[in-house]
């Protein structure tokens, strides 16, 4: 007798309008019975240039039902099973009240921190690490609890610091791992701006991690002396492709192939993919906090990704992030495309999922 999934299954149209009753792509399936689930964390407490991205996940939950299901890749990657979580309101409502408290201490620090506000914002950076703390053990849990269940996890930010309890929870059940970051910018600095926990520090954390045994970083286009001296001093442990290099091969007419056979021959059998929006081109994340020109193409990204998973790595985990909605739709639409292509390829990597291969 067929499962109540298999009937609902059964009764699906691939090639129909998506259904804003339905999940995230207009996907019949709940959290429960997907393989792979999507966590919204609407958090952007320590942006410092424009904010927006905290807002990313649902406009990129309504933007994901404008894209048709099908790619010559993936034929039947809507039946791999992929939901995402209902956002949650408490997360969105402290990252409301912490931006605020922070943005006017942002805005103190570059006033040359006046004596006669001193004690206005004496402590506000330790409570707003206090809460960034206590965000990264929920993440740790929720991540954590789909992981023991068997399935695969997305994180959906909201700006780049909020994926390092899910870092935590794959530390907890590997022995190492090496990290992939598309990023314009290499987020290697510590405590920026006196806060723990921000998204320019995200990788700084990740380090911090015992089982983070490579940082391969891809894209890389604003950085700051300290940052460079880290990954000059890390061994080896940190590798990072700056777009300069990728123009460079380029200008020499080196074929993307190529230069993507580099990259993941740094790279480690399990990688976590973690991915700022801001890492494409501009034209393609206007929206985004900090852009910055330069960067890569829709499909240099997609090929590279494809390219992970064809030499045999497993992607144990992915996160999307700094997607703001901006005064367009058009940030949304890149972001809800490269959000199923991430998801499906991590599927793909894990089982989950068989892609077509290659003539």
């Amino acid at each position: 007798m067929p499962s109540s999934l298999e009937k609902k299954l059964a009764g699906f149209d691939p090639n129909a309008l998506g259904d804003a009753a339905g999940g995230v792509y207009g996907l019949p399936f709940t959290v429960e019975e997907a393989q792979v689930v999507i966590v919204p964390v609407p958090w952007e407490v320590t942006v410092s240039y424009r904010g927006g991205t905290a807002q990313g996940p649902e406009s990129i939950r309504a933007a994901s039902l404008q894209v048709d299901l099908y790619d010559p890749d993936l034929p039947d990657a809507w039946r791999m099973g992929l939901a995402m979580e209902e956002s949650d309101e408490k997360i969105s409502a402290e990252s409301r009240t912490l931006r605020t408290l922070a943005a006017d201490y942002i805005a103190w620090l570059e006033a040359g921190q006046p004596a006669a506000d001193a004690g206005k914002f004496a402590g506000a950076t330790a409570k707003i690490g206090v809460r960034g703390k206590a965000m990264v053990e929920w993440l740790r849990q929720k991540t954590g609890a789909y992981l023991d269940a068997g399935k695969g996890v997305v994180v959906l930010g909201g700006d780049h610091s909020t994926p390092l309890g899910y870092l935590h929870a794959l530390a907890e059940r590997h022995e190492e791992f090496g990290i992939l970051q598309i990023d314009a910018h290499c987020d290697l600095r510590p405590a920026y701006e006196g806060f723990e926990y921000s998204h320019a520090s995200i990788m700084y954390n990740a380090l911090r991690l015992p089982q983070v045994k490579k940082l391969v970083q891809v894209g890389i286009r604003d950085l700051c002396q300290q940052e460079a001296e880290l990954v000059a001093q890390s061994g080896g442990r940190v590798v990072m492709f700056h777009n300069r290099f990728l123009s460079n091969e380029k200008f020499a007419k080196k074929s993307w192939k190529k230069v993507c056979s580099k990259i993941i021959a740094q790279l480690p059998a399990k990688v976590y993919l973690s991915f700022d929006i801001d890492g494409l081109d501009p034209k393609l994340c206007p929206g985004t906090g900090t852009p910055v020109p330069g960067g890569l193409e829709f499909e240099e990204a997609l090929y590279l990704i494809r390219s992970i998973v064809e030499s045999g790595r497993t992607i144990i985990g992915c996160d999307l992030n700094e997607v703001a909605p901006g005064d367009t739709e058009w940030n949304a639409i890149v972001g809800a495309r490269l959000l199923f292509q991430m998801a499906h390829w991590m599927g793909v990597s894990q089982g989950r999922l068989q892609a077509r291969v290659a003539e």
